[in-house]
């Protein structure tokens, strides 16, 4: 197997390559101008490692699969086409509205108090660029008012003499049918064929999102349309740069979705925070392959702190209705919960509090951190790490990135210990103290939000900074076991390289199972397997128009169920792909009843308010060959000698500790370390706390334990 992964992220671009059964792992600065450079260094980097010449390496992979940050940054930078909206008539102030609720999407719990003080997003779409058509389709999918194609012809000549670069085309209830949205992208083609204004890009609602609710449903579009062209652009002048450097395959690129496709089968909106996505990817490939029933995947980037669940019970967690940017869409998307809190979060004194808080602004690459000496002035995390002793100054990112400690005590000076009566080392602590808690406090509440306990849980710590902090957020929420997993500082880029190629796709339907009312019981499951058998067809023809051959589709049928009228809804994996009977929907309905039960408590269960099937969804996807994890414990070495020392500070003491420093790769397989000590490596360090002991494993693995009991600070 010779393949190459890469992960962009804020500040770092990741790179794994598995060559000639040899693996390894590289690193380079994040080039936000030209996503490019960044990765073709890092896999310069990776070639280099195995004595290999780039053109060598492309030349014999199999595949280069890539987890981008073009549409995040499209959105940021707020560069995209202009877009015309033609939408149902009496809909069209549907964006503009957003709900009414709109201008907190995306905002911070503080600034959603605000209401008075609260600012809408800069819309995306115009309001002289949205047409009403008249045309009406009811809930049922029946056609009420039939379209007239005068009436498009004439929207379309508007929006397109208003400057219009790429069309929306979302119209009331068209999930249940197309017909009219298939009509009007058939009138755009005939007014305005391909050669006529450099090819105008058409995106129907239905085809981006396939569940009822229509706001949520035309953002996607929005947003998808939005990003389609930087996307394709960008992604196709990396394709380029490939091919140049001897790379003949077809780029994969990483989905949110939980899976990968060829460019030519992927929306731009898929492709929004698909590198966290990889990461947990990488932790369900771990759970199977060692037997993890339950693990928290935490993720510690240079700019943001990303939070993933893995279960034993098989239950599959999505974001139903994510918020990008500050516009909630409706499409399925694995979920995960980003925090600004990474090594580049800047840390602050407010005043009016009398405390230090840590980001959720970032220093980035670029000028990044005050002590990577590029320019930056603002104190961060990596700062702090550096004043307590936790990273080497010498040999930070394997020398690649020397550090100032000058600088970086200069920035915590001027910005936080001039403003407080802290020494330098308090303030660090501080913040240290901070950044911890605020990660803990994030998967406190989104475990025990869904029913679990924290407690119950393994913490699975990767990326640059995870191991740096992972006691201490462990700490703080009671956990006892942390799991390093192998290659650790490139997690989510290993994760993009072990994913299928895959394609999800749902359909809202509203079926009682069970009628609380008549106490009736669904007798005939026809319109549930109809609904089944279009999203397999789908998601067959997705993969065949990528080379994929019949017989190797796989397909998953999911679906989203509640009682009654509860707002909670399960994602229960069906053991079936058809249903012929009640039994059938009874073992279905058993599936479903432990699952909630398990995930809210023994008695949670309530049949008796009605038991229905909210959304259907199919899972298309054809299985890859997986790089192969290895144990976390390997022997039995025991303790060992360190061969050298440096002083560091830990939470609660005021004086430096002599701290042992262990090299990574000096470490045999199953050797014991004692907190306090430090394992460094060329991509990450880990911090083992006193109270806490490691045990070494392949290829970069560990598994860190309390050696006494920890009470929980919740």
């Amino acid at each position: 197997m010779n393949r190459v992964s890469v992960d962009i992220g804020g500040t770092f671009t990741d790179c794994f390559l598995a060559f000639g059964g040899q693996y390894t792992q590289a690193k380079a600065l994040t080039t936000h101008n030209n996503l490019s450079t960044g990765f073709m260094d890092a896999l310069g980097r990776a070639c280099q490692a195995v004595g290999q010449d780039m053109e060598s390496v492309l030349g014999q992979v199999d595949a280069v699969r890539y987890a981008t940050t073009l549409g995040t940054n499209a959105l940021i930078e707020r560069k995209g086409p202009r877009i015309g909206l033609i939408c149902t008539a009496g809909f069209e102030s549907q964006v503009p509205i957003m709900r009414a609720r709109g201008y907190g999407d995306g905002m911070p719990e503080l600034y959603k108090a605000d209401m008075s003080g609260a600012d809408r997003p800069e819309p995306l779409v115009e309001k002289t660029m949205i047409a009403g058509i008249r045309e009406r389709v009811d809930w049922k999918g029946e056609v009420v008012q039939r379209l007239v194609e005068e009436d498009v012809r004439r929207a379309v000549l508007k929006l397109v003499d208003r400057g219009c670069q790429a069309f929306v085309v979302g119209l009331t209830n068209s999930v249940l049918n197309p017909e009219h949205e298939k009509l009007v992208e058939r009138i755009i083609s005939e007014e305005y064929p391909g050669h006529f204004l450099g090819g105008i890009a058409v995106i129907l609602s239905h085809k981006v999102a396939g569940r009822k609710g229509e706001y949520a449903r035309i953002m996607s579009s929005i947003l998808d349309a939005y990003l389609h062209g930087r996307m394709h652009h960008g992604l196709a002048g990396l394709e380029s740069t490939l091919r140049n450097n001897g790379y003949s395959q077809p780029m994969l690129v990483t989905h949110n979705s939980g899976g990968m496709a060829q460019l030519n089968s992927t929306h731009a909106l898929q492709t929004i925070h698909s590198g966290p996505v990889a990461g947990l990817g990488a932790t369900e490939s771990l759970a199977a392959q060692f037997g993890e029933p339950n693990l928290l995947a935490t993720d510690m980037g240079g700019t943001s702190f990303d939070i993933g669940i893995v279960t034993g019970d098989e239950v599959k967690f999505y974001d139903f209705y994510p918020i990008i940017d500050r516009f909630l869409v409706s499409t399925p998307m694995v979920y995960l919960h980003t925090l600004g809190a990474g090594g580049g979060s800047i840390a602050r004194y407010e005043q009016l509090w009398n405390a230090i808080e840590v980001g959720p602004q970032s220093a980035g690459s670029d000028p990044g951190p005050a002590c990577y000496n590029r320019g930056g002035r603002e104190p961060t995390v990596t700062d702090a790490n550096l004043i307590l002793g936790y990273l080497d100054a010498e040999n930070y990112a394997g020398g690649s990135i020397p550090l100032s400690v000058r600088r970086a005590e200069r920035a915590l000076n001027d910005r936080i210990c001039k403003h407080t009566n802290l020494s330098l080392v308090e303030a660090a602590q501080a913040i240290r103290r901070k950044v911890d808690a605020n990660m803990a406090d994030a998967i406190f509440k989104e475990v025990s939000v869904k029913g679990y306990d924290p407690r119950d849980f393994s913490i699975l710590s990767y990326g640059g900074g995870g191991p740096l902090h992972a006691c201490g957020y462990a700490r703080v929420l009671g956990v006892k076991r942390i799991i390093i997993p192998p290659f650790s500082s490139v997690f989510s880029a290993l994760g993009a390289g072990n994913m299928d190629q895959l394609h999800i796709h749902e359909k809202s339907v509203y079926l009682t199972i069970y009628d609380s009312v008549t106490r009736a019981v669904l007798s005939d499951p026809t319109e549930l397997n109809k609904a089944i058998e279009e999203l397999s067809a789908l998601g067959r023809e997705d993969l065949r128009r990528q080379g994929v051959a019949e017989a190797d589709v796989r397909l998953r049928v999911e679906v989203d169920m509640r009682y009654g009228n509860q707002l909670a809804q399960t994602a229960v994996v069906s053991s079936k792909d058809r249903f012929e009977n009640v039994r059938d929907l009874m073992e279905l309905v058993q599936h479903f009843s432990e699952s909630y039960e398990k995930r809210f408590g023994e008695g949670s269960r309530a049949p008796e308010a009605g038991i229905r099937i909210q959304v259907v969804r199919v899972v298309a996807y054809v299985e890859h060959e997986q790089v192969p994890l290895n144990p976390y414990r390997d022997g039995a070495s025991g303790e060992i000698d360190a061969p050298r020392h440096r002083p560091c500070y830990f939470e609660g003491q005021s004086d430096p500790v002599e701290t042992p420093v262990y090299s990574h790769s000096a470490l045999e397989p199953g050797s014991v370390i004692r907190g306090p000590a430090l394992v460094e490596s060329d991509t990450s360090t880990v911090v083992i706390e006193p109270g806490w002991k490691l045990t070494t494993g392949l290829q970069g693995a560990a598994v860190m334990e309390r050696d006494e009991p920890e009470q929980s600070s919740h």
